[in-house]
């Protein structure tokens, strides 16, 4: 791996891509690499929540553009699965965005859950720019997060967003100062990998799946099966226990 780094602190990865001086581009060699980390992340029990993240200055600058210029539709679909495989997963992510999110390395942040930027952050569509049609789902991620107008005013009107603007369109969930954002992202994730690893997966699955939902009945139904099902873990008899005795006391 190395071309991705892995910390782990607080049931917390921290997936770095590690190539500064070609700003964390996409390449074949960088896709194995995040495969592997998360194969190995997703296999370890203690994690509970993934911050994806680049090395300085950039967050990911896109598809290497030689690949690009050689690409069909087997390769670019090898050079999609390095935003792909962590889009996959089902522990929670976040995406720490320090720099430069461009095409394809802006697919890798709307993959996550949930993105938080730093203030220099900059998220560039960038595909129309260079004659290229915008893929690996970047038009239906980019809209279902923000809107449609904001997706057409980054996609074909070539804006680029910075942290504090991309925060206003709902890009993303909160501009940090620069100096922070690790810190900030890292304390988010830790509250995720505080629940029951299990608890966290299910409940993903289901905020995902509430997109095919269409009423309140259907979601309180829906809901209903795994809220029974935690009732009877042995998580939930020993967190409501160490809750009552808190309140008695207090």
């Amino acid at each position: 791996m190395g071309l991705v780094q892995v910390d782990r602190k607080d049931g917390v990865a921290t997936l770095t891509l590690n190539n500064p001086t070609e700003r964390n581009t996409m390449t074949a060699e960088m896709v194995a690499d995040i495969t592997e980390a998360m194969n190995d992340i997703e296999a370890d029990q203690k994690v509970g929540a993934i911050v994806v993240t680049g090395a300085a200055p950039a967050f990911c600058a896109g598809a290497n553009l030689g690949n690009l210029a050689e690409a069909d539709g087997a390769s670019l679909t090898k050079i999609y699965e390095g935003f792909l495989r962590i889009a996959r997963t089902p522990l929670p992510t976040i995406a720490a965005v320090n720099g430069a999110a461009v095409g394809a390395g802006m697919n890798l942040a709307l993959c996550c859950d949930v993105r938080i930027a730093a203030q220099r952050a900059k998220f560039d569509t960038r595909f129309l720019q260079i004659g290229l049609h915008p893929g690996g789902g970047h038009t239906w991620m980019f809209r279902n997060i923000a809107g449609p107008q904001a997706t057409m005013a980054a996609v074909i009107f070539g804006e680029i967003l910075d942290g504090a603007e991309a925060e206003r369109v709902g890009l993303v969930y909160k501009c940090v100062a620069d100096d922070q954002l690790l810190t900030v992202a890292h304390a988010m994730a830790a509250r995720a990998a505080s629940a029951p690893r299990e608890l966290a997966i299910i409940t993903k699955r289901t905020i995902q799946e509430m997109a095919n939902v269409a009423t309140h009945e259907q979601a309180v139904a829906k809901e209903l099966e795994p809220q029974v099902w935690t009732t009877r873990q042995p998580w939930f008899a020993e967190r409501l226990a160490a809750l009552q005795s808190r309140i008695k006391k207090s």
